[in-house]
């Protein structure tokens, strides 16, 4: 494996600082937001009518979406930047898989799943590195696998560098991520944006795209 830029390993320390406050924070947040909780149901039935196979949730951070994901009967895994982040997964779901490891290089089989989450992890990657990532999901996607991405959306404007409270991160335009996705071969096949809940600043994009 290469050595890792400089914003991973950014993004790495950041995590690790505040692991334990952040798991804190958005303990129990999917029980807030049936709109998610649709979609994810959504993608785990896709995932199951085209056979199953494993799904990785990618930047699972301290676990509760894969965890929501195995409460759906999806065989579900994590893997995370942050090696603090997965002892406190591992810690709190002692019965699921986490690893240390970086979505622009898995140490994962060609073809070998059924699904990828990328919850709000592709948001602290740069525009011009973000193409590589979606070769990586393409590549660890079986036929007709099914990726599912979560991340904050620019309004229609272009993409936009923020403060995140952990470390920076970029809202994107809806179209504009969907098309990086098209190029690596991903065919849309549904998409989803909503409101800010209170205590959010932007709106929110959700695509479900699958693999060719």
């Amino acid at each position: 494996m290469t050595k890792s830029p400089s914003h991973l390993s950014a993004t790495a320390n950041a995590y690790d600082a505040v692991a334990v406050q952040y798991a804190d924070f958005v303990r129990g947040e999917l029980a807030q937001v049936p709109l998610d909780r649709a979609l994810l149901a959504a993608f785990a039935e896709f995932v199951q009518a085209a056979g199953g196979g494993p799904v990785a949730e990618l930047g699972c951070g301290p676990g509760r979406v894969t965890a929501h994901l195995r409460d759906l009967e999806v065989d579900a895994f994590g893997i995370d930047l942050s090696p603090v982040m997965i002892d406190l997964a591992r810690q709190t779901y002692p019965d699921l898989r986490f690893e240390v490891g970086s979505m622009d290089a898995l140490d994962l089989a060609d073809g070998m799943l059924g699904g990828v989450v990328a919850w709000y992890s592709v948001i602290h990657t740069p525009p011009e590195e973000l193409r590589p990532y979606f070769a990586e999901f393409r590549r660890v996607l079986a036929p007709g696998g099914y990726l599912l991405l979560a991340f904050f959306e620019s309004g229609g404007g272009p993409v936009e560098v923020f403060d995140h409270a952990v470390v920076p991160a970029y809202r994107w335009p809806i179209d504009d991520l969907a098309a990086l996705a098209y190029d690596a071969g991903f065919a849309e096949v549904g998409r989803m944006m909503r409101e800010p809940r209170e205590g959010e600043r932007f709106r929110q994009g959700r695509l479900l795209l699958r693999a060719p």
